[in-house]
């Protein structure tokens, strides 16, 4: 995303940039930071690429099962 500089704001294109991506980023910022706070994600525990794409693997699996039980009773609700 652009952000504006000290005395210059962003032009008209620059902003309309800003929201389309806007739309997509926050859904997969949101993912991101969620593991983060609730499993302490960002913080290399291992020592190698197959043990921390393991651990990378691991707190997706218990991030997709920490959401599934909200997503499947509002899908219920309706």
């Amino acid at each position: 995303m652009h952000k504006a500089k000290k005395n210059k704001s962003l032009s008209k294109w620059q902003v309309k940039f800003n929201k389309l991506i806007s739309k997509v980023r926050f859904k997969v910022e949101r993912t991101f930071g969620s593991i983060t706070k609730w499993f302490n994600g960002g913080i290399a525990r291992y020592i190698g690429l197959e043990k921390m794409h393991t651990q990378h693997m691991m707190e997706a699996m218990a991030y997709n099962l920490y959401r599934s039980l909200g997503i499947i009773m509002s899908k219920c609700e309706k």
